[in-house]
């Protein structure tokens, strides 16, 4: 048997940080598992992962944890998601004092030990008089979303790490709107889980008294919702055999999104069978992101294989989606998440107008670094947009604040989440491929492809192309460098951005929006945040930002071109490909 007496003295004796050093004396003296402190005693002969594993807490943001798998304070493990737990319970239950009854909702995706740390979220909050509503299996965020609201919970938990690699897991918490934390309450959670100092901070009981576990009644709630979005339910029984493509790269996708396509009609759904067990260690892809032409591949060549008229694919969570589509030639090509949206907005926007369902009081929401084209085709049917700062949870705040005064369609961002209809506050991406499914059979009526659709909205409303560079600086001297960018950018912006003069400023720091030409200003109605954007006389639009988890910053640009025809799609492509490496190059990047 381990001595871990003598292993502790081992470790400090280690040239490890101070900090890593102390927590490591409360793991191996604390009430922690034996497994726990083995795993501590076997990396004492690695101390740079010892160190690595406990120089600090694993830090509690305003999105949750999200960290690599482990043990240590600095990791993503049963006893970092407890105390996690606790913090946010005690948070709950002061701002909900006056509640009789405190309720949240627990879901979780595929990933390794998520249905662990679901369960240990669960038996913390029923510990603090909690009643939890679970779910008996795997299920994707926008259900834990639609939980939230259905259950009528002041909190709820997603265990996941989204679209990132297999290592990582991650703990997304919830308020009563069914909405990811925003001010004051994220901070507010953040103290109080920083104030959980030790394990023995926590309540948590060793049984599941006060959890029920939700399966079949949940979901059928939930897809009644999602089939009652569909605006043309004839054209999917007339064109049910459309050829669609879909893969859940290993994650919970494939529990909901294949049945309400069935539902919906589709009696040709394809699943990429490699890719349709849930599995935590995505064994077929090196990354279960969307946004990656690996992760598609599958899916693509099943789509070539077949003819397909549509590929989609949602990644571990489902809550965000990738697609490809039909080229005129036969080959594919991926959409980026503006593209699907501005096809997503502009089949909401006309169907309802079509269907005389229009007051003038509806609106779409995208983020400042999204497209402006799909603001361009909201406006051109008298629908309102609002820009939102990036994030789906300002998105959803922007909602919550106009329920009840505007009606909401429709909306997304540029890094592949999309919404229909407000019964969920979150990214959906069930609701989000039922839509496109939908788009690809009245395509089809119209004798169109999907591909056909985006470009017959260029030609009506002008080519939009985007591009993101995000340049890294790590270390304290790389963070320095980055806020003097930020202060260079916003003490000397530049004139003109690719031969173009640069018309108007928006410095989301200091709330105002500078006409360049007049000087004119005005309040930008945003919370404030280290964002600045640059518009070009030209209508080309930059964007930079420091990340706020990564040491990196991100430059977001935004160009435009007329299209005559679809015979000049790639001639026009490459001149907005030409314009963005200009704008590149203005910036110095």
């Amino acid at each position: 048997m381990t001595d871990f007496a003598a292993v502790k003295n081992q470790i400090m004796q280690l040239a490890i940080d101070e900090t890593a050093k102390q927590n490591i004396q409360t793991w191996l003296e604390g009430d922690y598992d034996q497994e726990t402190k083995q795993a501590i005693a076997d990396m004492a002969s690695n101390p740079d992962e010892l160190n690595e594993s406990f120089y600090r807490n694993l830090e509690f943001g305003t999105g949750g944890l999200r960290g690599i798998m482990g043990v240590g304070t600095n990791r993503m493990n049963k006893y970092t998601v407890a105390m996690a737990t606790q913090g946010l319970a005690n948070y709950v239950k002061k701002a909900f004092a006056g509640e009789k009854e405190l309720r949240a909702a627990i879901s979780h995706d595929s990933r390794n030990h998520s249905r662990e740390y679901a369960l240990i979220t669960a038996r913390v909050l029923a510990a603090n008089g909690f009643h939890v509503i679970m779910v008996k299996e795997l299920r994707p965020t926008p259900v834990l979303s639609f939980m939230v609201r259905h259950y009528k919970c002041q909190t709820g938990v997603m265990l996941t790490a989204s679209h990132n690699p297999k290592e990582y897991n991650g703990y997304k918490a919830y308020w009563n709107d069914g909405a990811q934390l925003v001010p004051p309450h994220d901070k507010a959670v953040i103290d109080e889980v920083l104030n959980i100092k030790h394990l023995s901070d926590v309540k948590m009981q060793d049984d599941d008294r006060g959890i029920e576990f939700v399966g079949e009644e949940l979901d059928r709630v939930y897809l009644d919702r999602i089939i009652g979005n569909s605006l043309h339910p004839e054209l999917i029984k007339k064109h049910n055999d459309i050829k669609i493509v879909y893969t859940p790269l290993h994650g919970t996708g494939i529990t909901l999104i294949p049945r309400v396509l069935g539902e919906l009609g589709f009696t040709n759904v394809n699943v990429v069978e490699e890719q349709a067990t849930p599995d935590g260690n995505f064994p077929t892809t090196p990354s279960p992101n969307p946004e990656e032409t690996a992760a598609m591949k599958m899916a693509v060549d099943l789509g070539r294989k077949i003819n397909a008229d549509v590929v989609f694919a949602s990644d571990p969570d489902a809550d965000r989606v990738g697609m490809a589509v039909r080229m005129p030639d036969g080959d594919w090509r991926l959409l980026n998440g503006n593209q699907t949206l501005s096809v997503l907005v502009y089949y909401l926007c006309r169907q309802w107008k079509e269907k005389a369902l229009l007051t003038g009081n509806e609106y779409i929401v995208k983020t400042i670094v999204t497209s402006e084209l799909p603001r361009i085709i909201a406006e051109s049917f008298g629908v309102k947009s609002y820009d939102t700062l990036t994030g789906f949870k300002w998105i959803c705040d922007k909602i919550r604040a106009l329920e009840g005064i505007e009606t909401f369609i429709g909306g997304g961002e540029e890094s592949y989440g999309y919404m229909v209809g407000d019964f969920v506050r979150d990214k959906d991406a069930v609701a989000a491929c039922s839509m496109i499914a939908e788009i690809a059979a009245w395509a089809e009526e119209q004798g169109m492809t999907f591909f056909d659709v985006l470009v017959d909205i260029y030609k009506r409303y002008g080519f939009f192309k985007e591009a993101q560079v995000s340049v890294v600086r790590k270390g304290k001297s790389g963070a320095a460098e980055i806020e003097a960018m930020m202060k260079n950018y916003r003490e000397n912006p530049p004139k003109e951005l690719a031969g173009s003069r640069v018309i108007r400023l928006d410095d989301v720091q200091t709330s105002l929006s500078t006409d360049l030409t007049n000087g004119a200003t005005r309040k930008i109605d945003q919370p404030k945040s280290n964002v600045l954007q640059f518009f070009t006389e030209d209508g080309s639009k930059v964007t930079v930002r420091p990340s706020g988890t990564e040491p990196k910053i991100k430059f977001y640009f935004s160009v435009s071109a007329t299209l005559c025809c679809k015979e000049n799609f790639d001639q026009t492509e490459k001149a907005l490909d030409d314009k963005i490496a200009a704008l590149k190059q203005s910036l110095g990047i």
